[in-house]
């Protein structure tokens, strides 16, 4: 369609009747398909309840063409280009606000899916012309909206567009915010902190935690957020920030972080939790659920300090800690957090003495068997990380723990547990590389993964992914023609990882 044509369009349709036009506009901010639905949602509201009318007179006019089971297209791309310029651009950004209101208006409390984020879409494109005695509820109630539709963008693992939501919904709170309303303010910040970090904005997202900190009323409001932090700081290669901050937390709960653990002691610590173990009445044990939020707070933040304790402390003090977790879980009970503490205490028994594998093997298959119990699809990745890891190697061969933790990679790089991701990255790369995969497949994986830790300034890690490298370069070559000064690139990020 020539420009000759759109003028003509444009001519045709301001011959149409003021309702025509306005349903054309309508749909055109809306964008180049819309659902039926969408139509019925904006029929509930005063300005708009004739709209259904209005729509027939687009169809009858030949504008607006039904595809498919309930879905309105226009005719051309041109025609609603055509279309969005019957709105004067001066108008256009209320005409947006003003359709966004009307439909968050006629959505209120109602489930509507992904019309969320159609509807948050036409809010922001005019919220500055938010005005007059109505604007601090306004801006609340939009502040809700961008909220949920962040929520959802965060549940579909869309962090990017998770992210985008949620700065405008803090951008609609009012000054005095964390006085007037408390709960949203901890709820988005926490949110947006949380978005920020699985977009790797780490200085937004550490800025986010510290304002939670500053201005939170109590220290169970603040645990979230402490956890959140430590999780910045490993992914950023900062382990005693992560440590210092779990230890802060424990200190808090009424642990107690010993300055050194001998070897001798973490040995008995070891045995006198594999003891519990093994005494402990497994029927018994499995009723009882951990139900105080405080218990099962610290079994969280021991599983944690452990995780940063491995990379900055002896590792006596991983030990510690995580048989300190286990044991206050059997004399307890069970909660979401169990089975992470028995993984991590099969790695600690296998690091002790290869006399432990079968045992280490049967406890944590045993772990495993209690995610049926809880929801842990979060926990995905540290589970691939020390189960696959840490002992399934032993038992099982090392291809099947590799491709288990490629996928551990790819559930945490979708979830936003960057930290988790690259730990999987790190320990399917040697595996591969000891099971015998492809070399030349094996170096475009590293070389995808070293792009992804310069673009996102991930640092766990990249000093073993170029040893790694350079051993797979010295199999193909000895580093002639694949040593990494060779290479003008390393991949780009609409590369797919290989497949092994």
């Amino acid at each position: 369609i020539t420009d000759n044509v759109l003028h003509l369009l444009s001519s045709n349709m301001n011959a149409l009747s003021n309702n025509v036009q306005t349903l054309l506009k309508l749909m055109a901010c809306l964008g180049s398909s819309t659902h039926e639905s969408v139509i019925g949602y904006l029929s509930e509201s005063v300005e708009y309840s004739e709209v259904s009318n209005w729509l027939k007179g687009a169809l009858i006019d030949g504008f607006i063409q039904k595809e498919g089971e309930g879905v309105l297209t226009f005719v051309h791309d041109k025609v609603r280009e055509a279309a969005y310029n019957l709105i004067p651009d001066k108008d256009k950004k209320q005409f947006h606000y003003h359709l966004g209101k009307a439909l968050n208006s006629s959505c209120d409390g109602k489930d509507v899916g992904d019309t969320l984020f159609l509807i948050a879409n036409q809010v922001n494109h005019g919220h500055e012309c938010i005005s007059g005695d109505e604007e601090l509820n306004i801006s609340i109630a939009f502040a809700k909206l961008n909220m949920r539709a962040g929520k959802r963008a965060l549940d579909g693992c869309d962090h990017k567009t998770a992210y985008s939501y949620l700065k405008v919904a803090l951008s609609l709170l009012p000054a005095d915010h964390w006085e007037s309303h408390y709960d949203l303010s901890l709820r988005l910040h926490f949110l947006a902190s949380s978005a920020a970090n699985s977009c790797c904005h780490y200085d937004e997202a550490e800025r986010m935690s510290r304002s939670i900190f500053e201005r939170s009323r109590c220290f169970e409001d603040k645990v979230p957020s402490f956890l959140l932090l430590s999780q910045i700081f490993q992914t950023q290669g900062k382990c005693i920030d992560a440590y210092n901050t779990c230890s802060s937390v424990l200190l808090q709960l009424g642990e107690t972080i010993p300055d050194a653990v001998a070897p001798g002691i973490a040995k008995t610590m070891v045995e006198d939790t594999l003891k519990m173990y093994e005494e402990v009445d497994d029927i018994d044990w499995l009723e009882r659920n951990i139900e105080d939020n405080a218990l099962r707070t610290t079994l969280q933040f021991y599983s944690s300090i452990a995780d940063s304790s491995y990379l900055c402390k002896p590792v006596t003090m991983a030990v510690y800690f995580t048989c300190k977790a286990v044991q206050l879980s059997l004399r307890k009970g069970i909660c979401d957090h169990t089975t992470m503490s028995l993984l991590q205490f099969t790695r600690v028994m296998n690091m002790a003495t290869d006399d432990n594998a079968v045992m280490c093997y049967r406890i944590a298959k045993n772990a495993l068997s209690l995610r049926e119990r809880f929801d842990t699809v979060a926990q995905i990745p540290e589970v691939y990380l020390n189960f696959y890891g840490g002992i399934a190697w032993r038992f099982e061969t090392f291809q099947v723990s590799a491709d288990y933790l490629c996928r551990g990679f790819e559930i945490g790089l979708s979830t936003g547990n960057t930290h988790a991701a690259w730990l999987c990255a790190l320990q399917a790369t040697l595996f591969s590389i000891i099971s015998g995969a492809n070399l030349q497949s094996m170096l475009n994986k590293i070389d995808y993964y070293l792009h992804l830790s310069k673009t996102f300034n991930i640092k766990i890690g990249k000093n073993l992914f170029l040893v790694y490298r350079d051993t797979v370069s010295m199999l193909i070559d000895k580093g002639e023609a694949t040593c990494i000064e060779a290479k003008p690139t390393l991949g780009d990020l609409t590369d797919p990882v290989p497949s092994r």
